[in-house]
């Protein structure tokens, strides 16, 4: 068999939904926050899956969301075992550009994800959590968390960044046989009966991943897509061993590793 190859996504909370970044903590733990559920969804009874469309009051997280976002339906995508009550390893994407690179990877590649995350005193409470002398919870980054006395891991963003923080090891994928449009929706409700998309209506998902349980999930520890010194550069993975340039806005864009580059890449996530 060939060598593994990997394909990078941003995926997760961000400041445009829903309005804040999940945290990154100092010694490179992290919290991972899905995005809203833009789009109608399917009643009870509808979804291969008889469950309902969860809210952030439903997400196991290690602070608090604001009460006006408890309520707000979630998109719980990409799923991973043990990971906010989920028992699959899936991703659906609508969007051209990362569907059809996604669409290139083969049983035993791997598919990461990244977010930007932003650094947070380990007792955070959540957004809109304010302490005494503190201009704000934006303010507590980096430079508050050294100035406090508080020791960060040198490989982190001053106060956010881009880090790999979860992958799938590829059982299949699935995708349109005529490379456009949607996946078959019956196709996708048998390899990946709990994934988000199945539950919106009308279905959108261009391609559909499943990854091997046992060879997936969240890592222990970020690992930093973004320069030590600012989040907005990136480091040697995104200039050296991906396809990326890592101009412009690279933390947006899918970034791929061939095989050399994917076995690099992986063992830095061991070391992690």
């Amino acid at each position: 068999m060939p060598d593994p190859r990997a394909l990078a996504v941003n995926v997760a909370a961000n400041t445009n939904e829903p309005g804040f970044r999940g945290p990154v903590y100092p010694d490179g733990s992290f919290a991972y926050v899905p995005i809203p559920e833009s789009a109608a969804t399917l009643p009870r009874g509808r979804a291969p899956v008889d469950e309902p469309v969860p809210t952030y009051g439903d997400l196991d997280l290690p602070f608090a969301v604001p009460e006006a976002l408890r309520e707000a339906p979630v998109h719980a995508d990409p799923e991973f075992p043990g990971v906010h009550g989920r028992e699959r390893a899936t991703y659906g994407d609508p969007h051209g550009v990362k569907a059809r690179r996604i669409a290139t990877l083969e049983p035993g590649d791997r598919l990461l994800f990244y977010a930007t995350l932003s650094l947070r005193p380990r007792d955070w409470a959540g957004p809109g959590d304010e302490r005494p002398g503190d201009a704000g919870a934006d303010d507590r980054g980096g430079a508050w968390l050294r100035e406090h006395g508080v020791a960060v891991d040198d490989d982190l963003a001053p106060d956010w960044g881009a880090y790999l923080f979860a992958g799938i090891r590829i059982e299949r994928v699935l995708s349109p046989a005529e490379g456009d449009g949607v996946v078959d929706r019956a196709a996708a409700a048998a390899a990946a009966p709990t994934n988000a998309h199945l539950k919106r209506d009308p279905f959108d998902a261009r391609v559909v991943a499943v990854g091997d349980p046992d060879a997936s999930g969240r890592f222990d520890r970020v690992v930093p897509l973004s320069a030590p010194d600012a989040g907005v550069e990136a480091n040697p993975i995104v200039t050296d061993l991906s396809s990326d340039s890592g101009k412009g806005p690279w933390w947006r864009r899918p970034m791929g590793f061939d095989e050399a580059a994917t076995a690099e890449l992986l063992a830095q996530i061991d070391r992690a």
